[in-house]
């Protein structure tokens, strides 16, 4: 079954129309299946580059995908080039094709790494294509969320999510294709993604050179995702020098796997700290990378952290989906007090608390009151997400709310 996801319109859209569609996000978020639901397959040709002889095909004489376009009959108009990323070179043709004639295809390429595609696709970005990301499903794709689709984007009558609980969202994640697994394979699936990950694309980036050590990395990177990163800690704890760190963490970046969390940064009187967060894109693949025991009992240990990621990627998530005028920080100052996430759009900046509580009181309340205080120019409300059921009201200023009515 196909379920609606937010992205379709906007790549359906006028807006984009003879334009290349760059399409990209982290392995099993959905961009094959969203594209094949998207596109007529009368009037669509497909190159998808997982195909081994295809690829080798392709590798050797990048001219023969032009000969090939060139040759198609005139009704077929969309292209769809599956993972780009596997052959670097096809940027060149994909501009050659589109120059010569903007309107003759409609390209839509898709990648899970833009590492090797960030020279080969700088000349493609001034005015010639659109750039889109695919994340793990969001609330707003739930069927939870129809009152609140229409004020986002133009909602189709097509099929929402079902409702994922709090309880498997923090456990397993929200990987669209998980989702529809049983419980008992999807620990499996999640083991094998990581390992499917490090195999495929790290491997493929050819810039690491030691995998045992990104093995290393990647689990004490998981662990610690949603805090601050303290590169000389990690270092000390895995041996691998500092630099190397650094470079692991823009792979992860670079391969969607993760986000920096940069600090809010607007004028404020308080010392902040300054140093970034990075938070895993799912919290059943942090989960996985981490080799935590993968079952409810792990909501006992880690519930408050795996709670606060799980809001964090959400946020992030849904403002890359409205656009750039939205964005997430955090706020910390030197003395210790801190909002975890700070929802920024052009007309207000909303802090937002995350508390691994059912019983939400004035206290939990405190640290967002004093943001609004020092920057009432831009903030005059805030929230504390907590695991209520029903929106409660802390101070004349801050709100409770429960994770679905973020």
């Amino acid at each position: 079954m196909y379920y609606y996801r937010l992205l379709q319109n906007r790549l359906s859209s006028e807006i984009s129309k003879n334009k290349i569609r760059l399409i990209f996000g982290a392995r099993q978020t959905g961009k094959t299946y969203l594209l094949n639901h998207l596109l007529s397959s009368k009037k669509t040709v497909i190159y998808n580059l997982q195909d081994s002889a295809l690829r080798h095909r392709l590798e050797m004489e990048p001219g023969r995908f032009t000969r090939e376009l060139k040759a198609l009959p005139h009704y077929i108009v969309n292209i769809f080039v599956d993972e780009i990323q596997k052959i670097p070179s096809l940027l060149d043709e994909v501009q050659f094709l589109y120059d010569k004639d903007k309107s003759r295809f409609q390209f839509y390429l898709t990648g899970s790494s833009a590492r090797k595609l960030r020279t080969h696709s700088a000349n493609l970005l001034p005015g010639r294509s659109h750039l889109y990301h695919l994340y793990p499903v969001i609330s707003l794709e739930e069927n939870n969320s129809i009152s609140r689709l229409s004020g986002i984007d133009t909602f189709q009558k097509e099929t929402l999510f079902p409702v994922r609980s709090l309880e498997k969202r923090l456990i397993y994640g929200n990987l669209p294709g998980i989702r529809e697994e049983k419980t008992e394979t999807a620990v499996a699936t999640l083991e094998a993604y990581v390992i499917n990950y490090i195999e495929e694309e790290i491997r493929s980036e050819m810039l690491i050179k030691d995998l045992g050590a990104f093995h290393v990395f990647l689990q004490l990177a998981a662990s610690e995702s949603i805090n601050q990163i303290n590169l000389s800690k990690l270092s000390q704890e895995s041996g691998i020098p500092v630099s190397t760190v650094k470079n692991y963490y823009q792979v992860l970046a670079d391969t969607f796997v993760g986000y920096w969390l940069q600090p809010y940064r607007k004028l404020s009187r308080k010392r902040l700290l300054t140093t970034p967060e990075f938070l895993f894109f799912d919290t059943g693949v942090c989960n996985a990378a981490a080799r935590f025991n993968i079952q409810s009992s792990l909501l006992n240990e880690i519930g408050g952290r795996l709670f606060e990621n799980a809001v964090g990627i959400e946020l992030i998530h849904r403002a890359a989906t409205l656009g750039q005028h939205f964005s997430v920080s955090f706020w910390r100052t030197v003395s210790g007090t801190e909002v975890d996430f700070i929802w920024e759009t052009p007309n207000e900046d909303i802090p937002i608390e995350v508390k691994w509580t059912q019983s939400p009181s004035s206290k939990h309340a405190k640290n967002v009151e004093k943001f609004i205080d020092i920057h009432h120019e831009r903030c005059s409300r805030g929230f504390v997400v907590c695991r209520i059921k029903q929106a409660q009201q802390l101070s004349e200023r801050v709100t409770a709310i429960p994770f679905f009515e973020l």
